[in-house]
């Protein structure tokens, strides 16, 4: 188990201070001076271990009752000697040994046990953890005389993803005459040959995570919908896991454990980015950080990151600066370096002020600037807004979950082409497109920014004005993607962000999209159970009797409110 806890005994051997880490504690000055001497020992490149020297651990195991360890490097020098308890031992700091870009560290762990059993959990989590090439555990006989040996190393194919690593046996330290160092350049070739494949080149790779006290069931949907938020954030999802809590951990989200274990997981797949499935608070994002050392994003980041990789307008881009800017300020405190482009530029730095207060400071007057000029933006809006009005032409929004195909919609019914992708936010900025019907009416049609579960409160806020193109329609348009097996959760999260905006009572119509990826058996009974009209806006199926009960309807409310 790694700890700082740690004893040094200094020797003076010569110019060299070498030092014995960890229980040190009652040895004698002949037991110290014998473990000291491990350090001048060597193990042939081409060993796991030398018998002589595994017997001379053993020895001195037995002697002290403890445990005794030896960090070994590749070219089979002793850079650690460690006395544990009878139980186990701690390792020490290794960060000045090479880690991070490779997959090993270039260290090995060999260490003894003395009453026979096998390698630990701490083993196993210190092997992953540290990027240990191996850790050998000698089995100390009750003459002192090392009896066999067990060793673990991490393997890429291994079948069990909670487990990644395989664990041998030999009966005998003698017989043991496998090439170390062809096992292990062998092994790293076998891990370079699957990163290749699993990374796709360009992108980070990233764990999803997800805890709930409620449904399994909706939050595993959330969870699926989290790994297309990534996809479209620009990050590989390579692995993902949903805990099911009675009370949700106040510092890690998940528990320890479960943080552990995702990070072994990171360490073997080679993720960059942990990515949590609800908004965390500014401590659990720094408790978090900083026991996994990984970048941390939760899912209010990651909707922010992909409005600000969408928004084209100046409006959009002060919309969305100004979500980032409301989610940030909280947590300036712990994510300076988040923050640096904002304290850019030139300013006065007033006597005794600290980093973190001119990060406040800056950050307050950015804010207040981008809403002053959001104002003015909104001021422009309801200007056309009230053009349109005067002119007496009625407006029609599109809204809907996103990714339900309003974009492709408004494309087919106007003829334009506005962008839509299959994606998740494909389009970020308000589009509106005349439509001429054949008896010389005119309407707006309305292309808004979609909806999801768990929409962000900073860009409720930030978008409003944008909103507010739905709260002046004459008429809502709620799009629904026919095919998909969420139909009535989304169907909900639409209806309860349009009671928050204050939209409910506006009159609107139901439509189904997509309905060419629904079997046409079961059209007739959708249509009557949601009481929705149906069509597919890449087919253009049904689109023109869709089209008139739009212009019925819209002309009916008209003349019956004059």
């Amino acid at each position: 188990m790694v700890s700082n806890l740690e004893m040094i005994i200094y020797i003076d051997l010569g110019d060299i201070i070498q030092k014995l880490h960890g229980n040190t504690e009652g040895l004698k000055k002949s037991q110290s001076k014998s473990l000291q001497a491990l350090y001048n020992r060597k193990v042939p490149p081409t060993k796991f271990i030398h018998a002589q020297l595994g017997r001379s651990l053993s020895e001195l195991s037995r002697e002290i009752s403890r445990q005794v360890g030896l960090i070994i490097d590749r070219g089979g020098n002793v850079t650690h000697v460690i006395i544990g308890n009878a139980h186990q031992l701690f390792i020490p700091d290794l960060t000045r040994h090479r880690a991070g870009q490779s997959r090993f560290r270039g260290l090995r762990l060999i260490h003894t046990h003395l009453r026979g059993e096998s390698l630990s959990k701490d083993d196993l989590t210190d092997l992953t953890l540290l990027q240990l090439d191996t850790i050998v555990v000698v089995h100390v006989a009750h003459d002192g005389l090392p009896r066999g040996v067990e060793y673990a190393y991490l393997f890429p194919e291994s079948t069990n993803r909670d487990q990644p690593w395989l664990i041998e046996k030999k009966p005998s330290i003698y017989d043991w005459s496998d090439n170390y160092l062809h096992f292990i350049t062998d092994l790293e070739q076998r891990f370079s040959k699957r990163d290749s494949r699993q990374r796709i080149s360009g992108k980070e790779g990233a764990i999803l995570l997800g805890v709930t006290t409620g449904s399994k069931k909706e939050a595993l949907a959330s969870l699926q919908e989290l790994e297309r938020l990534s996809n479209t954030a620009g990050l590989q999802a390579l692995d993902s896991s949903l805990q099911v809590r009675k009370k949700i951990d106040g510092k890690f989200v998940v528990g320890k454990g479960k943080l552990q274990d995702t990070l072994i997981k990171a360490m073997q797949l080679k993720a960059d980015v942990l990515v949590f499935d609800q908004e965390l608070t500014p401590s659990q994002l720094r408790n978090i950080s900083i026991e996994t050392n990984l970048k941390v994003v939760d899912r209010t980041q990651l909707i922010l990151d992909i409005f600000a990789q969408r928004a084209k307008s100046r409006e959009g881009k002060l919309q969305v600066e100004i979500a980032q800017l409301r989610y940030r300020k909280p947590r300036i405190k712990i994510m300076p370096t988040a923050m640096s482009r904002l304290t850019g530029g030139i300013g006065g730095r007033g006597p005794g002020e600290t980093k973190l207060e001119i990060n406040k400071r800056r950050a307050d007057e950015r804010l207040n600037r981008l809403e002053k000029e959001l104002i003015r933006q909104s001021k422009s809006r309801a200007l056309r807004r009230e053009r349109r009005k005067k002119a007496r032409i009625p407006q029609v929004s599109l809204v809907g979950y996103t990714n339900a195909g309003k974009s492709t919609l408004l494309n087919a019914m106007t003829r334009s082409d506005v962008d839509a992708e299959d994606k998740l936010f494909a389009t970020l900025d308000p589009t509106s497109r005349r439509f001429r019907f054949p008896r010389d009416k005119e309407i707006i049609l309305t292309d808004t920014v979609g909806f999801i579960r768990k929409l962000p409160k900073e860009l409720m806020e930030a978008f409003r004005s944008t909103f507010e193109e739905t709260l002046e329609a004459d008429l809502i348009l709620h799009v629904v993607d026919a095919g998909d097996p969420e139909l009535d959760v989304h169907l909900r999260e639409v209806e309860d962000t349009l009671r928050k905006l204050q939209a409910d009572s506006i009159p609107r119509l139901l439509l189904f999209n997509k309905i060419d990826t629904v079997d046409p058996a079961l059209w007739s009974s959708l249509a009557l159970e949601y009481q929705a009209l149906l069509c597919s806006a890449i087919t253009k199926h049904n689109l023109a009797s869709v089209l008139e009960t739009i212009e019925q309807r819209l002309f009916t409310i008209r003349n019956t409110s004059s």
